[in-house]
């Protein structure tokens, strides 16, 4: 793939091409699916049926693995990644390294005309494979690129691709390649750069909306099916739906059919109230460890001070307890992109969608893809085509009619469920203890269970994962804030909710897209459903470890394990 790539133009934005390669070595996956979907971004959507929207992949160059895989030769690092190190401090080593000279020259020229900022991302080999996806473990790092003087920009684009680099061995990484079968010494890294989509406010830069579309919904509502896609929508940066944040889900199909929430209020305590957005302004302390070192947090007031929520928001109306399309009244707003999905003024989900089922065409396989919006005050829009993945869907024939099992043991059942298969080898249980869980004390029970985790991990075995609110989500108000390499053993998570932990999975989370792609299945448990835990059963088993917050059992004779993907159905027994 990389062959047939242009070499960069040290004149980056003024250049005609804006897909280009430093060095000669791979591209690596995220780079590779962006250069496979390129031509058909531009070929295959009619574009006298969106007028005013503008398509296109951000200009970007990658930086080839023969750079990296140098990098790491001449530096003797090998040695250092294999010591039992933390990941501070192998990101410390590779920070003091120096970076090959041959390219010093190409980035210096890029960084010396321009000053807009860059997303320095992970393009490893194995990233966004269909069987083994890298989905979101390696890093990403973004940097304003505004200092007045070449010299400090370029200090900071080199330190953003040492972390990068590094982020190749850091302990999740590691654990990952485990998972699958793979040694870190299979792993290779480009890097790419590229420019980030968005719009300058004050002190921030941010787009209008950042999205994950799915063509496979796993979790449909209202009068959805699975194969009428997903849709999640954020304001700002896309970092709040692929760590697991708030977001707005939107089917395509049905884009006024609003997600199950029991009332405004509920809706209101579950929507996005905060946003990410690159720092422009006074940097925080100097951290090139940091992922998020040039980024900042805001709420919605900034977006409303910065006028960004004109075509996305809407307005509680507390009087009458109704939600008003638009910013023209007073109350509280409420991100559930009414204008554009109650509107026919910017048909921003039927171009998404159409976007989603060329990719789909073009991979032969359902996919999931991420982007990035502006509009300005014209209404034109501008979507950044940042991402394309293939997703793994099971089609194996299971059934699990829960009528079938009412006289079996039943340890819990939902009709929300994703995986297909029957599983009988699974002997261990890990559960958090609903009579004292708060979501004050998620991130505790994420050491906890990361602890039990690495215990099961020496057994090679496999285990399920009971908790409320999202596994793996960065805010330990919506759930448990693990990371994948802490449950990695896990091949069943149940993700229950309780009146105060009342929140859907995010689908558009990376740690979403790699249950899916090794089959873990996940079953979901709403507090108010007919379906519920039998905790009274599982708090007599014979006890392993029992923590403050978790507990491990083990049992004589296995769980079976029944998931119906077809019908969203499963069931987990006992003898």
């Amino acid at each position: 793939m990389n062959n047939s790539l242009p070499k960069f133009d040290r004149d980056l934005f003024g250049s005609e091409e804006t897909f280009t390669i430093i060095g000669t070595g791979s591209i690596g996956g995220k780079a590779s699916g962006l250069a496979y979907m390129k031509d058909s971004l531009l070929s295959d959507i009619d574009r006298s049926q969106f007028p005013h929207f503008t398509i296109e992949i951000p200009t970007l160059t990658v930086i080839g693995t023969d750079i990296f895989d140098r990098f790491i030769e001449n530096n003797d690092l090998l040695d250092i990644v294999e010591s039992d190190m933390t990941d501070e401090r192998i990101a410390h080593y590779f920070q003091k390294a120096s970076f090959p000279t041959d390219y010093i020259g190409d980035l210096r020229g890029l960084i010396e005309k321009v000053t807009t900022p860059l997303a320095v991302r992970s393009s490893s080999l194995l990233e966004d494979a269909l069987h083994h996806p890298f989905a979101g473990v390696f890093a990403t790092k973004m940097i304003p690129n505004n200092q007045p003087d070449a010299d400090s920009r370029f200090k900071k684009l080199i330190e953003a691709i040492k972390f990068v680099y590094a982020s190749c061995y850091f302990k999740e990484a590691r654990d990952y390649m485990q998972t699958i079968g793979k040694s870190y010494r299979d792993e290779k890294m480009a890097v790419i750069i590229q420019e980030v989509v968005g719009t300058k406010y004050d002190h921030n830069y941010y787009p209008t909306i950042s999205g994950v579309g799915r063509t496979y919904n796993y979790y449909p509502f209202g009068h959805a099916e699975p194969e009428d896609g997903i849709v999640e929508l954020a304001l700002g940066l896309g970092k709040t739906i692929v760590d697991g944040g708030r977001t707005w889900s939107v089917t395509p199909r049905y884009p006024t059919q609003p997600p199950p929430y029991n009332s405004n209020s509920d809706l209101l305590r579950q929507t996005q109230t905060e946003f990410w957005a690159v720092n422009m302004g006074k940097q925080a302390a100097f951290d090139p460890l940091k992922e998020a070192e040039f980024l900042i947090q805001s709420d919605l007031k900034q977006a409303e001070y910065d006028d960004t929520l004109k075509h996305i928001a809407s307005t509680y109306i507390g009087a009458s307890d109704k939600i008003v399309i638009g910013c023209g009244n007073d109350g509280p707003r409420v991100l559930n992109f009414g204008p554009i999905l109650r509107t026919d003024e910017i048909p921003l989900i039927n171009i998404i969608e159409t976007i989603m089922e060329v990719c789909k065409k073009k991979l032969s396989s359902d996919v999931e893809i991420e982007f990035a919006v502006t509009i300005d005050d014209k209404k034109n829009v501008r979507i950044g085509f940042l991402q394309v993945r293939k997703m793994k869907v099971s089609d194996n024939d299971v059934s699990a009619d829960l009528d079938k099992y009412k006289s079996f043991e039943i340890l819990l059942s939902s009709n929300r469920i994703m995986g297909n298969g029957v599983i009988d080898t699974i002997r261990d249980i890990v559960y958090i203890k609903p009579e004292i869980f708060s979501a004050k004390s998620t991130p505790q029970i994420a050491l906890e269970v990361a602890q039990i985790n690495t215990n099961i991990k020496k057994l090679n075995e496999k285990y399920l994962l009971i908790g409320f609110g999202r596994w793996g989500s960065s805010d330990h108000w919506l759930g448990v804030p693990v990371v994948w390499s802490q449950i990695s053993n896990a091949k069943i998570i149940v993700e229950a909710t309780l009146p105060d932990m009342n929140v859907d999975l995010s689908q558009g989370a990376h740690f979403f897209h790699n249950l899916t792609s090794f089959n873990i299945f996940s079953f979901s448990i709403h507090h108010e459903s007919t379906h519920s835990i039998d905790f009274d059963w599982l708090n007599k088993q014979q006890t392993v470890t029992e923590t403050e917050f978790v507990k491990h059992v083990h049992l004589n004779n296995p769980l079976t394990v029944i998931a119906d993907n077809k019908n969203k159905t499963g069931v987990i027994y006992h003898d």
